[in-house]
């Protein structure tokens, strides 16, 4: 073990807090990582160290006192543990025993207005705080994940040269890893790719339902697989068919799996979020939405009996048309993710840079895919996707193949929860005309709302005694 004072310190070795702190170790810092020892977690740093005894720049352990002490001023503590409540106990743990300038990250899924609480506490105790998202799972931990981190950029300058260094790398060679903006900035900007995420898997998931009526899995893989090779590439479809593919035995394995999906709140923050910012998200409440649904399998095995219809698809699936439909339903899923960070950016001041949004975003997490860098190219002269005119190409082109899909579906009696949310999204925002008409005339009758007219300057409101 070196005696050395260490650069860093990890708090929390779980699957995620073990990955980058050998992350952290093999790229040649002193590193400290702590473990609580009860509650059947007492080997857990002995075990790590031991595991890992040809790193001698890890130092181990389980008492607070003795790991903050291990660490060079100012300490810089990434917390890497379950958000929630819990984190509030380990800050009111660690605040006590920091000096003034020393810097807490917090590693995890926390939700931005906690985030936002938090910096708040740890300034007004003098130390520094900062909420960064990190995607990618335990292979991106380990290998290079992409970090979103929020806070003072001031802070942010002490740490920046370790998280740089254990990002991902981008297309052209730069780190997945950016300074967002102040206090809960780099969280919002997770919980959002979260919700974007949460669409991206619904998408594939619908194409798998409605493919599989008409081909097999290995037929699915091999159209997935020819999409992957261009414009369409991105993790989540190279893993999907890997998933695809993969057998138990003679059988598949996804064809073993329940369908019952769990998730764990992000993608309704994003959705909630939405709410409160006034912008119209449908994809990711749609995509959230089906998943609870399918958590509701007995009670669909039940209804299901009730339903005696020949669901199966009696005309062959146009492969063309569906690629087009799914890029179409992708940029839409895009949009509305980007657009709500930007809203979320005017209305708190934090001046996202959504270039950088996306460059980060091209590796290491979860989201990522050829996309992030054509957005990233774009949104340095545009400021929305529907400003791109390749996007809005792509987009025109798509309606009429998402459209075709949704019909096919709709014969099939198959359900297209994000692809509808997609397209009727579209159809309304290249609709001059909508009938919120009748909604101001509805709200006036019996609230007294009042109403604007067609006739007169928006700024002027009208009243009238139905």
């Amino acid at each position: 073990m070196s005696s050395k004072k260490s650069d860093f310190g990890v708090f929390g070795l779980g699957v995620m807090g073990s990955s980058i702190s050998l992350n952290i170790a093999d790229k040649g810092y002193e590193l400290s990582v702590y473990n609580r020892a009860d509650s059947g977690e007492e080997e857990v740093v002995k075990n790590f160290i031991s595991a890992n005894a040809d790193r001698p720049n890890i130092k181990g352990f389980t008492d607070l006192k003795l790991f903050i002490d291990s660490m060079a001023r100012p300490r810089k503590i990434l917390i890497m543990i379950k958000a929630g409540p819990a984190v509030d106990l380990v800050l009111n743990s660690l605040i006590p025993m920091l000096s003034e300038g020393d810097i807490i990250i917090d590693g995890g899924n926390s939700h931005y207005l906690n985030t936002k609480r938090r910096f708040d506490l740890a300034q007004s105790q003098g130390i520094e705080f900062i909420g960064a998202g990190i995607s990618g799972g335990e292979e991106g931990a380990r290998k290079g994940p992409s970090i979103m981190p929020g806070g003072r950029k001031e802070s942010y300058a002490y740490v920046s040269e370790i998280l740089e260094a254990i990002a991902a790398k981008d297309d052209f060679g730069k780190t997945c890893c950016t300074y967002i903006g102040p206090d809960g900035s780099g969280h919002f900007i997770k919980m959002v790719h979260n919700g974007i995420e949460y669409v991206e898997m619904q998408l594939l998931a619908e194409l798998y339902g409605l493919m599989s009526k008409r081909m097999t899995n290995d037929e699915i893989a091999a159209v997935f697989e020819s999409w992957n090779k261009g414009k369409l590439s991105s993790y989540l479809l190279e893993i999907t068919i890997l998933i695809l593919r993969k057998k138990e035995g003679s059988s598949y394995l996804i064809d073993m799996i329940l369908d019952k999906a769990g998730n764990k709140g992000t993608g309704s923050w994003s959705s909630k979020a939405a709410f409160d910012l006034g912008i119209p998200n449908t994809m990711m409440s749609a995509a959230v939405f089906a998943r609870y649904i399918s958590s509701f399998k007995e009670v669909r095995e039940n209804m299901s009996k009730l339903v005696r219809t020949d669901s199966n698809m009696e005309q062959e699936l146009n492969i063309s048309i569906l690629e087009k439909s799914y890029e179409f339903a992708r940029l839409v899923n895009h949009q509305q993710g980007f657009k709500l960070m930007q809203q979320a950016s005017e209305s708190y001041g934090w001046n996202l840079d959504f270039s950088e949004i996306a460059r980060i975003w091209s590796n290491g997490c979860i989201i990522k895919s050829h996309l992030m860098n054509i957005l990233y190219k774009e949104f340095q002269t545009k400021e929305d996707l529907f400003e791109m005119e390749t996007v809005n190409k792509a987009l025109v082109k798509g309606e009429s193949a998402t459209r075709e899909i949704l019909m096919t579906a709709l014969r099939s009696r198959f359900s297209l929860h994000c692809f509808s949310a997609a397209y009727h999204y579209w159809v309304d925002m290249t609709t001059e005309r909508l009938p919120a008409n009748l909604i101001q005339a509805q709200r006036d009758f019996f609230g007294a709302h009042t109403y604007q007219r067609i006739d007169a300057p928006e700024s002027d409101f009208y009243h009238t005694k139905w």
